[in-house]
């Protein structure tokens, strides 16, 4: 018996029912059966004209085809980006729980179909109609900068909007996974206690110099300045970001002690020298062959004795050429490449570096994501006000997917301390220090009012 899809009804097609005819309705139910025969995940799929193919009336999360083209392309040309452009375009709608959407990848690596069965999927998508119009998504494709680890990439990404990024991030603005006690914390506190973990991993004392390379909307340079009294030195490539940390920098009274400049760190003086170097977030945006210079560049300006701190995601097998990779090289991060751990530590190695201390976070990152999707989606009008409909979709789809491999635990991101090779190491025999501070409430005032939730610009 035919079930009519409640998200229909509560966001019409843009298309209209009667634009298609019946025998095309058949078609896109027969297609979607056949690639759903087996799967018994909680996804729920919709037509056109609101019948429901497959689910539960109160799935958690619902896909909603607006246009029997898309079906038509996919069975056609396979193209599972061309899928995802489809719904930046809105010719596709996802209702609810966008991370669950992902359950549907596992699903189709197992699909498998004889000759036959592809004889009848051609059949039955040559009955639907070709794409009415060209829809496009109306978001700016970044492969024009694709892996030139440039300026124009990194503005790509970070420069969309600064009130874009405050409707989702935290108070103090960090855009890297939060560290949690439990589940149940804010993401304001979480943020907070993750700058001073980092802080207290690189045992910061006062006067010593810090390089933050890729310092993001300035919060760690902030904070350890702030709390710890280093000098600090960040820099960023990102234009929005850089007037951003300047004026927060001016506004905290910290000009003294906390030097913003967008500077690439290719062109750091050959005579700079710090006690401590930091790169949060900034190193998925290196590129494997770009290793040597980048691991390179930090051992020439860190002091003998000093420490390096590198956080960064990686993944289980390399970047390879995937729809994923495709769309996120396209979309999200033109230069973006993830590497193993493993080469990761093999690179730093290779530079010269001893590894010290190695810590995965990949729980942690799964629940900033949460955090982040909850709050993008609590603001979409606003959003889509600042960015665009396809641009607030991006976001989105992306986010939501690194939630659901963050948690399966295909990506990951790792803390990984080290200091230069044959040398005396400035750190304790163990790492008691880490968690004293934390227990007896030391260094910061880190816990905060666990009320408090995502800024969302007020």
């Amino acid at each position: 018996m035919k079930t009519r899809c409640k998200e229909f009804a509560e966001r019409p097609s843009k298309i209209g029912q009667d634009t298609f005819s019946d025998a095309a309705a058949v078609a896109g139910r027969e297609i979607l059966e056949r690639l759903l025969a087996g799967y018994d995940g909680a996804v729920a799929l919709c037509l056109w004209n609101g019948e429901r193919v497959h689910g539960e009336v109160d799935a958690p999360c619902t896909v909603i085809f607006h246009q029997p083209s898309v079906l038509r392309h996919l069975v056609l040309h396979r193209d599972l980006v061309h899928l995802a452009e489809s719904y930046l375009a809105g010719e596709v709608d996802v209702a609810g729980d966008m991370e669950s959407l992902f359950d549907l990848t596992q699903h189709a690596r197992q699909l498998h179909f004889t000759w036959l069965d592809k004889w009848r999927l051609l059949l039955r998508a040559l009955r639907l109609p070709g794409r009415q119009k060209s829809a496009s998504p109306a978001v700016h494709d970044g492969r024009a900068v694709q892996h030139r680890n440039t300026r124009q990439s990194i503005s790509h990404h970070y420069d969309v909007s600064n009130d874009f990024y405050r409707l989702w991030l935290d108070p103090e603005m960090v855009y890297s996974c939060a560290y949690f006690r439990d589940p149940a914390q804010s993401l304001a506190s979480a943020q907070r206690e993750k700058l001073d973990y980092i802080c207290r991993k690189l045992r910061l004392e006062a006067g010593q110099q810090l390089l933050d390379i890729g310092c993001g909307w300035g919060a760690l340079a902030i904070w350890a300045a702030q709390h710890y009294g280093v000098q600090v030195h960040a820099i960023t490539l990102s234009e929005q970001q850089y007037r951003y940390a300047t004026e927060r920098v001016r506004n905290e009274g910290l000009a003294e002690r906390v030097c913003i400049e967008l500077r690439d760190y290719r062109d750091l003086p050959e005579g700079a020298r710090y006690d401590r170097v930091v790169s949060v977030g900034m190193f998925e945006h290196i590129g494997v062959a770009n290793f040597p210079l980048y691991f390179g560049t930090v051992k020439r300006v860190l002091r003998p004795d000093g420490l390096f701190l590198n956080h960064g995601i990686t993944n289980d097998s390399g970047w390879r050429d995937t729809p994923i990779t495709r769309f996120m090289n396209r979309y999200v991060f033109p230069d973006g490449e993830l590497a193993r751990i493993s080469d990761v530590e093999n690179a730093m190695e290779q530079a010269g570096f001893e590894i010290i201390d190695v810590e995965g976070l990949r729980r942690h990152y799964a629940l900033t994501l949460r955090h982040w999707v909850a709050a993008l989606e609590k603001h979409r009008q606003q959003a889509v006000a600042l960015v665009g409909e396809a641009a607030y979709r991006v976001w989105r789809l992306y986010m939501a997917g690194c939630t659901y491999y963050f948690d399966e635990g295909s990506i990951n991101v790792y803390q990984v301390l080290a200091g230069s090779a044959y040398q005396p190491l400035a750190t304790p025999l163990r790492r008691d220090d880490l968690y004293e501070k934390e227990s007896e409430g030391k260094g910061c005032e880190c816990v905060g009012n666990e009320s408090e939730v995502n800024s969302s610009g007020g």
